[in-house]
């Protein structure tokens, strides 16, 4: 399992092109620009490196010394080739930025949601994670649902209403007094109500993915004693006939059928675990956010 962040990382459409979404993440601060409306930032250091050669020509034409044209044209050919690095770099700044703004609805930072929602983000997370990473899943044992289509699709449409459920109780804090009239309390206690109702059902559905994910853990664990036991099983026989040859024969009887015994019995955990976790996953098929 992939270790616990203390907040959620920020999440993109699955539906993006491959290349767009991979832009996208790899620029946050471009896409915190694009939150908040900043300009693309350019650099000034490529004036002042023009500026320089200047003076110094104003001063070989005043001094007429052939050092300082030398020293002139120098800074000025290394002033042109910052100005087109710098220059280049402020394009690549604005072709991100521009990316970020066209694709504004397709992705949810952590700084789009408040507190709460952070950490319900970060329980979807760590669930699907957990799911994703398992051997069990790798294996293609819990193939009630395409785990690697249906969780990232998951995981977007819990954030896409975090974000809103967030913007939302910010706009519900400006907007309802602290201290309300009397008599006014029952007029603003549905949209409290809804908002209370919206957290409640994404709650609910975080802790069904969570539930998924424990059971795939648990399918994950016995599969694991499951394959260290076909590994012994392999040599029953050899485990069988050294109980026969060294155990008195009414002992003996016993031990050779608690092998036997106890392989079917680990064999029906497992079986019992992987038909757990896929209904886990049924939960979350039949009640799909989207």
């Amino acid at each position: 399992m992939y270790p616990r962040a203390p907040f959620p990382r920020m999440v993109t459409d699955p539906t993006l092109p491959p290349e767009v979404s991979a832009r996208l993440r790899s620029s946050p601060h471009v896409l915190r620009m694009a939150r908040t409306g900043q300009p693309a930032q350019s650099s000034s250091a490529a004036t002042w490196l023009l500026v320089v050669p200047g003076l110094l020509l104003l001063l070989w034409l005043l001094s007429r010394s052939g050092a300082m044209l030398v020293g002139g044209v120098g800074l000025g050919i290394f002033g042109l080739t910052r100005w087109l690095a710098v220059d280049s770099s402020n394009r690549s700044a604005k072709r991100r930025l521009e990316l970020a703004r066209e694709h504004a609805h397709r992705y949810v930072l952590p700084e789009d949601l408040d507190y709460p929602c952070q950490m319900l983000l970060r329980r979807t997370q760590n669930a699907v994670d957990a799911i994703l990473s398992s051997d069990v899943n790798r294996a293609g044992l819990i193939d009630t649902i395409d785990n690697q289509v249906t969780l990232p699709e998951e995981e977007w449409q819990i954030s896409q209403r975090l974000a809103r459920l967030s913007a939302m109780h910010a706009e519900h804090g400006r907007l309802v007094p602290r201290e309300l009239p009397a008599g006014m309390e029952n007029a603003f206690k549905p949209y409290t109500s809804a908002l209370d109702a919206a957290w409640t059902s994404l709650a609910k559905r975080v802790r069904n993915l969570e539930k998924y994910a424990k059971q795939v853990r648990r399918a994950d664990r016995v599969y694991h004693a499951h394959m260290r036991l076909e590994a012994l099983a392999a040599r029953t026989p050899e485990y069988q006939q050294l109980v026969a040859d060294t155990v008195r024969d009414e002992l003996a009887h016993v031990h050779i059928a608690r092998l036997a015994d106890q392989a079917a019995h680990v064999r029906r955990m497992f079986e019992e675990s992987i038909d757990m976790a896929r209904r886990a996953a049924g939960e979350l098929v039949r009640a799909p956010l989207s």
